[in-house]
Protein backbone atom coordinates (compact mmCIF):
# COMPACT_ATOMS: atom_id res chain seq x y z
CA UNK A 1 0.00 0.00 0.00
CA UNK A 2 2.94 2.39 0.86
CA UNK A 3 4.84 1.63 -2.75
CA UNK A 4 1.09 2.50 -4.49
CA UNK A 5 1.37 5.52 -2.49
CA UNK A 6 4.57 6.65 -3.37
CA UNK A 7 4.22 5.93 -6.83
CA UNK A 8 0.75 7.96 -6.94
CA UNK A 9 2.87 11.03 -5.35
CA UNK A 10 5.42 11.04 -7.82
CA UNK A 11 3.01 10.46 -10.72
CA UNK A 12 1.34 13.92 -9.48
CA UNK A 13 4.24 15.92 -9.62
CA UNK A 14 4.71 14.81 -13.01
CA UNK A 15 1.61 15.88 -13.83
CA UNK A 16 1.41 18.95 -12.18
CA UNK A 17 4.97 19.96 -13.46
CA UNK A 18 3.62 18.83 -16.87
CA UNK A 19 1.02 21.48 -16.67
CA UNK A 20 2.36 23.97 -14.35
CA UNK A 21 6.09 24.84 -16.07
CA UNK A 22 4.46 26.22 -19.23
CA UNK A 23 2.05 27.79 -17.66
CA UNK A 24 4.33 29.67 -14.96
CA UNK A 25 6.72 30.84 -17.94
CA UNK A 26 3.94 32.70 -19.37
CA UNK A 27 1.98 31.47 -22.57
CA UNK A 28 0.89 35.08 -23.38
CA UNK A 29 4.28 36.04 -23.50
CA UNK A 30 5.53 33.34 -25.58
CA UNK A 31 2.15 34.10 -28.09
CA UNK A 32 3.45 37.88 -27.49
CA UNK A 33 6.64 37.28 -29.07
CA UNK A 34 5.33 35.08 -31.24
CA UNK A 35 3.45 38.31 -32.36
CA UNK A 36 6.26 40.46 -32.24
CA UNK A 37 7.90 38.12 -34.60
CA UNK A 38 5.36 38.21 -37.39
CA UNK A 39 5.24 41.52 -36.98
CA UNK A 40 8.99 42.17 -38.22
CA UNK A 41 8.53 39.71 -41.18
CA UNK A 42 5.92 41.77 -42.51
CA UNK A 43 7.39 45.12 -42.01
CA UNK A 44 10.53 43.44 -43.98
CA UNK A 45 8.07 42.13 -46.64
CA UNK A 46 6.37 45.92 -47.12
CA UNK A 47 10.35 47.24 -47.14
CA UNK A 48 11.18 45.23 -49.82
CA UNK A 49 8.71 45.87 -52.00
CA UNK A 50 8.66 49.83 -50.96
CA UNK A 51 12.34 48.69 -52.27
CA UNK A 52 11.43 47.45 -55.60
CA UNK A 53 9.44 50.06 -56.43
CA UNK A 54 11.80 52.66 -55.84
CA UNK A 55 14.21 50.76 -58.50
CA UNK A 56 11.29 50.35 -60.54
CA UNK A 57 10.52 54.18 -60.57
CA UNK A 58 7.04 53.37 -58.97
CA UNK A 59 7.95 55.50 -56.33
CA UNK A 60 9.92 58.97 -55.46
CA UNK A 61 13.12 58.77 -53.15
CA UNK A 62 10.85 61.20 -51.05
CA UNK A 63 8.04 59.04 -51.00
CA UNK A 64 10.12 55.84 -50.56
CA UNK A 65 11.78 57.53 -47.27
CA UNK A 66 8.40 58.63 -46.12
CA UNK A 67 6.38 55.98 -46.57
CA UNK A 68 9.53 53.81 -44.35
CA UNK A 69 9.12 56.14 -41.32
CA UNK A 70 5.53 55.67 -41.08
CA UNK A 71 6.27 51.75 -41.04
CA UNK A 72 8.88 51.95 -37.96
CA UNK A 73 6.24 54.37 -36.52
CA UNK A 74 4.00 51.41 -36.83
CA UNK A 75 6.33 48.48 -35.97
CA UNK A 76 7.34 50.70 -32.78
CA UNK A 77 3.61 50.68 -31.97
CA UNK A 78 2.65 47.31 -32.08
CA UNK A 79 6.04 45.38 -31.62
CA UNK A 80 6.88 45.35 -27.24
CA UNK A 81 10.41 46.00 -26.32
CA UNK A 82 12.26 43.22 -24.22
CA UNK A 83 12.70 45.35 -21.88
CA UNK A 84 9.18 46.31 -21.10
CA UNK A 85 8.38 42.81 -20.79
CA UNK A 86 11.12 41.61 -18.42
CA UNK A 87 10.19 45.02 -16.21
CA UNK A 88 7.17 43.25 -15.49
CA UNK A 89 7.69 39.96 -14.52
CA UNK A 90 4.30 39.94 -12.61
CA UNK A 91 2.32 40.53 -15.86
CA UNK A 92 1.97 37.13 -16.50
CA UNK A 93 -1.76 35.85 -15.80
CA UNK A 94 -1.20 32.46 -16.01
CA UNK A 95 1.24 32.44 -12.67
CA UNK A 96 -2.06 32.28 -10.24
CA UNK A 97 -4.05 29.56 -12.78
CA UNK A 98 -0.53 27.37 -12.17
CA UNK A 99 -0.21 27.99 -8.26
CA UNK A 100 -4.44 27.20 -8.30
CA UNK A 101 -3.97 24.01 -10.59
CA UNK A 102 -1.00 22.62 -8.72
CA UNK A 103 -2.93 22.53 -5.39
CA UNK A 104 -6.22 21.65 -7.06
CA UNK A 105 -4.61 18.36 -9.01
CA UNK A 106 -3.75 16.44 -6.09
CA UNK A 107 -6.46 17.30 -4.33
CA UNK A 108 -9.12 16.31 -6.62
CA UNK A 109 -6.99 13.30 -7.64
CA UNK A 110 -6.58 11.68 -3.78
CA UNK A 111 -10.65 12.63 -3.61
CA UNK A 112 -11.66 11.12 -6.35
CA UNK A 113 -9.59 7.87 -5.49
CA UNK A 114 -11.30 7.98 -2.05
CA UNK A 115 -14.95 8.17 -3.85
CA UNK A 116 -14.17 5.74 -6.32
CA UNK A 117 -11.33 3.68 -5.52
CA UNK A 118 -10.41 0.81 -2.39
CA UNK A 119 -8.34 1.53 0.17
CA UNK A 120 -8.15 -1.90 0.60
CA UNK A 121 -7.52 -2.81 -2.95
CA UNK A 122 -4.05 -3.64 -2.06
CA UNK A 123 -4.49 -4.95 1.26
CA UNK A 124 -4.58 -9.58 1.26
CA UNK A 125 -8.33 -8.73 1.99
CA UNK A 126 -9.13 -7.96 -1.65
CA UNK A 127 -5.62 -8.45 -3.08
CA UNK A 128 -6.43 -11.85 -4.13
CA UNK A 129 -6.28 -9.81 -6.48
CA UNK A 130 -3.06 -9.89 -8.86
CA UNK A 131 -1.91 -11.09 -12.44
CA UNK A 132 -3.72 -14.14 -11.15
CA UNK A 133 -6.91 -12.72 -10.07
CA UNK A 134 -10.32 -14.05 -11.96
CA UNK A 135 -8.29 -16.00 -14.25
CA UNK A 136 -7.88 -20.15 -14.42
CA UNK A 137 -4.86 -21.42 -13.64
CA UNK A 138 -3.54 -23.48 -16.43
CA UNK A 139 -0.63 -26.49 -16.56
CA UNK A 140 1.13 -23.54 -18.88
CA UNK A 141 0.46 -20.95 -16.73
CA UNK A 142 1.80 -22.41 -13.36
CA UNK A 143 4.96 -23.86 -15.34
CA UNK A 144 5.56 -20.29 -16.22
CA UNK A 145 5.41 -18.98 -13.14
CA UNK A 146 7.59 -21.78 -11.55
CA UNK A 147 9.95 -20.98 -14.59
CA UNK A 148 10.12 -17.47 -13.26
CA UNK A 149 10.63 -18.44 -9.56
CA UNK A 150 13.66 -20.29 -10.52
CA UNK A 151 15.22 -18.01 -12.61
CA UNK A 152 14.97 -15.06 -9.94
CA UNK A 153 13.71 -16.82 -6.82
CA UNK A 154 14.27 -13.86 -4.67
CA UNK A 155 11.23 -12.04 -6.73
CA UNK A 156 8.44 -11.27 -4.06
CA UNK A 157 6.35 -10.87 -6.72
CA UNK A 158 6.31 -14.02 -8.81
CA UNK A 159 6.55 -15.97 -5.45
CA UNK A 160 3.45 -14.61 -4.32
CA UNK A 161 1.69 -15.06 -7.45
CA UNK A 162 2.92 -18.52 -7.70
CA UNK A 163 1.95 -19.19 -4.32
CA UNK A 164 -1.77 -18.53 -5.02
CA UNK A 165 -1.88 -20.28 -7.75
CA UNK A 166 -1.14 -23.26 -6.25
CA UNK A 167 -3.89 -23.09 -3.36
CA UNK A 168 -5.96 -21.91 -6.39
CA UNK A 169 -5.13 -25.46 -8.11
CA UNK A 170 -5.75 -27.14 -4.68
CA UNK A 171 -2.09 -27.88 -4.07
CA UNK A 172 -1.73 -26.34 -0.73
CA UNK A 173 1.43 -28.33 1.00
CA UNK A 174 3.57 -26.16 -2.54
CA UNK A 175 1.47 -23.00 -1.68
CA UNK A 176 2.29 -23.09 2.08
CA UNK A 177 5.93 -23.91 0.84
CA UNK A 178 5.99 -21.25 -1.49
CA UNK A 179 4.84 -18.70 1.32
CA UNK A 180 7.56 -19.88 3.48
CA UNK A 181 10.23 -18.99 0.84
CA UNK A 182 8.28 -15.46 0.42
CA UNK A 183 7.84 -14.65 4.02
CA UNK A 184 11.96 -14.72 4.22
CA UNK A 185 11.91 -11.99 1.77
CA UNK A 186 8.75 -10.49 2.93
CA UNK A 187 8.55 -11.02 6.90
CA UNK A 188 6.95 -7.58 7.96
CA UNK A 189 3.92 -7.80 5.78
CA UNK A 190 0.78 -9.34 7.82
CA UNK A 191 -1.47 -10.73 5.01
CA UNK A 192 1.50 -13.15 3.62
CA UNK A 193 1.67 -14.87 7.15
CA UNK A 194 -2.09 -14.91 7.04
CA UNK A 195 -2.13 -16.48 3.58
CA UNK A 196 0.70 -18.68 4.54
CA UNK A 197 -1.40 -19.96 7.75
CA UNK A 198 -4.34 -20.03 5.86
CA UNK A 199 -2.46 -22.78 3.09
CA UNK A 200 -1.10 -24.99 5.77
CA UNK A 201 -4.25 -25.47 7.43
CA UNK A 202 -5.50 -26.70 4.24
CA UNK A 203 -2.54 -28.76 4.28
CA UNK A 204 -3.03 -30.74 7.19
CA UNK A 205 -7.16 -29.68 8.06
CA UNK A 206 -6.72 -27.92 10.62
CA UNK A 207 -5.33 -24.50 12.43
CA UNK A 208 -4.10 -25.46 15.56
CA UNK A 209 -0.12 -26.17 15.30
CA UNK A 210 2.19 -24.22 13.27
CA UNK A 211 -0.68 -21.96 11.37
CA UNK A 212 -1.48 -21.13 14.73
CA UNK A 213 2.12 -19.71 15.57
CA UNK A 214 2.05 -18.33 11.81
CA UNK A 215 -1.32 -16.35 12.74
CA UNK A 216 0.26 -14.64 16.09
CA UNK A 217 3.00 -13.57 14.35
CA UNK A 218 0.42 -12.06 12.32
CA UNK A 219 -1.25 -10.33 14.23
CA UNK A 220 1.50 -8.94 15.86
CA UNK A 221 2.30 -7.00 12.37
CA UNK A 222 -1.12 -5.93 12.36
CA UNK A 223 -3.87 -6.46 15.13
CA UNK A 224 -5.95 -5.12 12.38
CA UNK A 225 -5.74 -7.27 9.25
CA UNK A 226 -9.01 -9.07 8.72
CA UNK A 227 -7.92 -12.18 7.51
CA UNK A 228 -5.83 -13.03 10.69
CA UNK A 229 -8.79 -11.73 12.97
CA UNK A 230 -10.76 -14.40 10.97
CA UNK A 231 -8.50 -17.10 10.98
CA UNK A 232 -7.16 -16.51 14.50
CA UNK A 233 -10.97 -16.53 15.40
CA UNK A 234 -11.66 -20.31 14.20
CA UNK A 235 -8.22 -21.04 15.44
CA UNK A 236 -9.30 -20.52 18.41
CA UNK A 237 -12.58 -22.08 18.16
CA UNK A 238 -11.10 -25.55 17.02
CA UNK A 239 -8.82 -25.67 20.54
CA UNK A 240 -11.90 -24.87 22.59
CA UNK A 241 -11.06 -21.41 23.59
CA UNK A 242 -14.22 -19.36 22.35
CA UNK A 243 -13.77 -16.60 24.94
CA UNK A 244 -10.63 -15.91 22.03
CA UNK A 245 -12.91 -16.85 19.17
CA UNK A 246 -15.42 -13.85 20.41
CA UNK A 247 -12.70 -11.62 20.57
CA UNK A 248 -11.24 -12.04 17.52
CA UNK A 249 -14.31 -12.14 15.62
CA UNK A 250 -16.10 -9.37 17.56
CA UNK A 251 -13.16 -6.47 16.96
CA UNK A 252 -13.46 -8.13 13.04
CA UNK A 253 -16.79 -7.09 12.86
CA UNK A 254 -16.32 -3.84 14.10
CA UNK A 255 -13.91 -3.14 10.81
CA UNK A 256 -15.66 -4.63 8.27
CA UNK A 257 -18.54 -2.34 6.93
CA UNK A 258 -22.37 -2.94 7.98
CA UNK A 259 -23.27 -3.82 4.52
CA UNK A 260 -20.25 -6.28 3.96
CA UNK A 261 -21.32 -9.95 2.68
CA UNK A 262 -19.16 -11.54 5.38
CA UNK A 263 -21.01 -9.36 8.43
CA UNK A 264 -24.26 -11.62 8.60
CA UNK A 265 -21.74 -14.96 9.25
CA UNK A 266 -19.17 -13.23 11.43
CA UNK A 267 -22.11 -11.84 13.41
CA UNK A 268 -23.15 -15.83 13.52
CA UNK A 269 -20.03 -17.05 14.42
CA UNK A 270 -19.68 -14.56 17.61
CA UNK A 271 -23.47 -16.03 18.20
CA UNK A 272 -21.94 -19.90 18.02
CA UNK A 273 -18.62 -19.08 19.74
CA UNK A 274 -21.05 -17.20 22.78
CA UNK A 275 -23.20 -20.38 23.16
CA UNK A 276 -20.18 -22.83 23.49
CA UNK A 277 -18.73 -19.73 26.07
CA UNK A 278 -21.60 -20.56 28.02
CA UNK A 279 -22.25 -24.41 27.93
CA UNK A 280 -18.36 -24.76 28.66
CA UNK A 281 -19.05 -22.53 32.36
CA UNK A 282 -22.32 -24.10 32.56
CA UNK A 283 -24.46 -21.28 32.61
CA UNK A 284 -25.94 -18.64 30.49
CA UNK A 285 -24.09 -15.39 29.58
CA UNK A 286 -25.45 -12.19 28.42
CA UNK A 287 -26.22 -12.33 24.25
CA UNK A 288 -26.00 -9.36 22.18
CA UNK A 289 -29.17 -9.17 19.71
CA UNK A 290 -28.15 -10.85 17.03
CA UNK A 291 -30.07 -11.21 13.60
CA UNK A 292 -30.20 -14.81 12.92
CA UNK A 293 -29.67 -16.81 9.96
CA UNK A 294 -32.79 -18.44 8.36
CA UNK A 295 -32.69 -22.47 9.58
CA UNK A 296 -32.10 -24.83 7.04
CA UNK A 297 -35.03 -27.16 6.50
CA UNK A 298 -33.87 -30.30 7.81
CA UNK A 299 -32.35 -32.65 5.21
CA UNK A 300 -32.46 -29.96 2.21
CA UNK A 301 -28.76 -29.27 3.81
CA UNK A 302 -27.42 -32.50 2.42
CA UNK A 303 -25.07 -33.10 -0.09
CA UNK A 304 -24.19 -36.52 -2.34
CA UNK A 305 -21.04 -37.11 -4.67
CA UNK A 306 -18.71 -39.71 -5.07
CA UNK A 307 -15.06 -40.27 -4.26
CA UNK A 308 -12.70 -41.68 -6.40
CA UNK A 309 -9.08 -42.54 -6.44
CA UNK A 310 -7.16 -40.97 -9.25
CA UNK A 311 -5.06 -43.87 -11.11
CA UNK A 312 -1.64 -41.42 -10.72
CA UNK A 313 -1.44 -42.32 -6.87
CA UNK A 314 -3.20 -45.90 -6.28
CA UNK A 315 0.08 -47.06 -5.91
CA UNK A 316 0.51 -45.27 -2.83
CA UNK A 317 -2.95 -46.60 -1.09
CA UNK A 318 -3.67 -49.78 0.98
CA UNK A 319 -6.63 -51.64 0.47
CA UNK A 320 -7.26 -51.41 4.23
CA UNK A 321 -6.32 -47.56 4.90
CA UNK A 322 -8.66 -45.59 6.76
CA UNK A 323 -10.88 -43.10 4.45
CA UNK A 324 -12.27 -39.83 6.04
CA UNK A 325 -15.00 -38.20 4.04
CA UNK A 326 -15.73 -34.65 5.57
CA UNK A 327 -17.59 -31.64 5.13
CA UNK A 328 -16.09 -27.98 6.52
CA UNK A 329 -17.41 -24.63 6.00
CA UNK A 330 -15.75 -22.47 3.45
CA UNK A 331 -15.17 -19.61 5.43
CA UNK A 332 -14.88 -19.83 8.81
CA UNK A 333 -14.08 -22.99 11.57
CA UNK A 334 -11.80 -25.81 9.68
CA UNK A 335 -13.43 -28.43 12.26
CA UNK A 336 -15.41 -31.05 10.52
CA UNK A 337 -18.96 -30.17 9.99
CA UNK A 338 -19.91 -34.02 8.97
CA UNK A 339 -17.68 -36.70 8.59
CA UNK A 340 -18.09 -40.48 7.28
CA UNK A 341 -15.46 -43.08 8.09
CA UNK A 342 -14.93 -45.70 5.43
CA UNK A 343 -11.76 -47.67 3.78
CA UNK A 344 -9.78 -47.34 0.46
CA UNK A 345 -11.62 -50.87 -0.62
CA UNK A 346 -14.92 -49.07 -0.77
CA UNK A 347 -13.84 -47.32 -3.50
CA UNK A 348 -15.26 -45.72 -5.66
CA UNK A 349 -17.18 -44.39 -2.76
CA UNK A 350 -21.01 -42.60 -2.75
CA UNK A 351 -21.41 -40.20 -0.01
CA UNK A 352 -24.70 -38.38 1.44
CA UNK A 353 -23.56 -35.67 4.29
CA UNK A 354 -26.13 -33.90 6.26
CA UNK A 355 -26.71 -32.25 9.90
CA UNK A 356 -27.53 -36.06 11.61
CA UNK A 357 -23.64 -36.49 10.60
CA UNK A 358 -22.45 -33.19 12.87
CA UNK A 359 -19.81 -33.45 15.71
CA UNK A 360 -21.18 -31.13 17.79
CA UNK A 361 -24.80 -29.50 17.68
CA UNK A 362 -23.66 -25.90 17.33
CA UNK A 363 -21.50 -27.04 14.74
CA UNK A 364 -23.46 -27.89 11.56
CA UNK A 365 -23.46 -27.97 7.90
CA UNK A 366 -26.86 -25.75 7.83
CA UNK A 367 -25.37 -22.83 9.77
CA UNK A 368 -22.87 -22.23 7.00
CA UNK A 369 -23.87 -20.75 2.86
CA UNK A 370 -21.13 -22.08 1.36
CA UNK A 371 -18.65 -25.72 2.27
CA UNK A 372 -16.31 -27.53 0.74
CA UNK A 373 -16.25 -31.49 0.91
CA UNK A 374 -12.88 -33.29 1.38
CA UNK A 375 -11.21 -37.13 1.22
CA UNK A 376 -8.41 -37.91 2.30
CA UNK A 377 -6.65 -41.23 2.63
CA UNK A 378 -5.21 -42.08 6.12
CA UNK A 379 -1.90 -43.73 6.08
CA UNK A 380 -2.48 -43.98 10.25
CA UNK A 381 -5.60 -43.60 10.65
CA UNK A 382 -5.75 -40.51 12.36
CA UNK A 383 -8.42 -38.00 11.94
CA UNK A 384 -5.29 -35.09 11.76
CA UNK A 385 -3.89 -35.04 8.12
CA UNK A 386 -0.30 -36.85 8.53
CA UNK A 387 2.56 -36.44 5.92
CA UNK A 388 2.20 -39.14 3.14
CA UNK A 389 -1.64 -38.97 3.76
CA UNK A 390 -3.72 -38.87 -0.01
CA UNK A 391 -6.04 -35.83 -0.37
CA UNK A 392 -9.07 -34.52 -2.49
CA UNK A 393 -11.51 -31.32 -2.01
CA UNK A 394 -14.13 -29.46 -3.79
CA UNK A 395 -14.35 -26.21 -4.75
CA UNK A 396 -16.95 -24.12 -2.32
CA UNK A 397 -20.34 -25.58 -2.41
CA UNK A 398 -24.14 -24.31 -1.82
CA UNK A 399 -25.57 -26.48 0.49
CA UNK A 400 -27.87 -28.88 -1.25
CA UNK A 401 -25.83 -30.08 -3.73
CA UNK A 402 -25.89 -33.37 -5.51
CA UNK A 403 -23.67 -35.18 -7.67
CA UNK A 404 -20.52 -34.16 -6.25
CA UNK A 405 -17.29 -35.52 -7.92
CA UNK A 406 -14.14 -35.86 -5.56
CA UNK A 407 -11.16 -36.80 -6.87
CA UNK A 408 -8.41 -37.93 -4.21
CA UNK A 409 -5.22 -36.98 -6.77
CA UNK A 410 -2.77 -35.39 -3.90
CA UNK A 411 -0.69 -36.15 -0.89
CA UNK A 412 0.13 -34.10 1.95
CA UNK A 413 3.37 -33.35 2.59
Amino acid sequence: MTTFWIISALLLIVAALFVGIPLWRGIARNNTVARDAANLEIYRDQISEMDADLRNGLLTPELHEQGKLELQSRLLDEVHPSEQQSASPQSNPYKTLTIVLVVLLPLASVGLYLQLGSLQAFSQEAAHGGEMAGQAVTDTSLKSLEEKVAESPANPEALLMLARAYSEMGRFSDAARTYDSLTKIVPDEAWIWADYADALAMTHSTLMGAPTKLLEKALKLDPNNLKTLALSGTAAMERGDYAAAVRHWEKLLKLVPPDNADAQMIKDGVHQARQLLAQSKGGKIALEQINETPVQAAGNERITGTVTLNDSIKSQAHPDDTLFVLVRAAQGPKMPLAIVRKQVKDLPLKFSLDDSMAMSPEMKMSNFDQVVVVARVSKSGNAMPQPGDLMGMSKPLALGSKGISIDIDQSVR
